[in-house]
């Protein structure tokens, strides 16, 4: 599958807007060219590797299990160093067609904030938000495997 999507920074109060949150806690065992993720969302918990994004960082392959949360924990244990925690907010956009998904870092990223939109196309048009701020898709910057090695409180 590809997954293609959009990520902005936040600069305004979105909370209000937000029909569900959950926190996350994700590692990776693999971070270099293609990423293997494991990753707790609640209850749940997923394996998911992912391909080397395209030139403008909008798309890439994706594949996601889910794999029981035991097997998670035991994986987060070896995962390369760098463990991300993050509260996701669910957030329905104003042109009924899209979620936003928001995530507010804490621990060594605490202050970032990131929302991401998921298209069908790369040239689909969508709704902004007033509280979307910078458009950082592509940037390496915000890909959670690079803040897993270089967290925002070391920018």
């Amino acid at each position: 599958m590809i997954e293609i999507e959009r990520k902005f920074l936040v600069k305004g109060d979105f909370k209000p807007e937000a029909y569900d949150k959950i926190r996350i806690r994700q590692g990776y065992l693999c971070s270099t060219g293609r990423t293997v993720r494991v990753r707790t969302w609640g209850d749940t918990a997923f394996l998911t590797i992912k391909g080397p994004s395209d030139a403008a960082g909008l798309s890439r392959f994706e594949w996601e299990k889910e794999i029981p949360v035991e097997d998670a924990l035991q994986l987060l244990d070896i995962a390369e160093p760098g463990i991300i925690d993050k509260t996701r907010y669910l957030v329905k956009n104003t042109d009924g067609c899209h979620i936003w998904e928001v995530d507010e870092f804490h621990g060594e990223n605490d202050g970032l904030i990131v929302a991401e939109i998921e298209l069908g196309s790369e040239d689909e048009k969508f709704a902004k938000p007033e509280w979307l701020g910078e458009e950082v898709t592509g940037d390496r910057r915000y890909y959670n495997s690079h803040l897993s090695k270089n967290p925002f409180k070391n920018w």
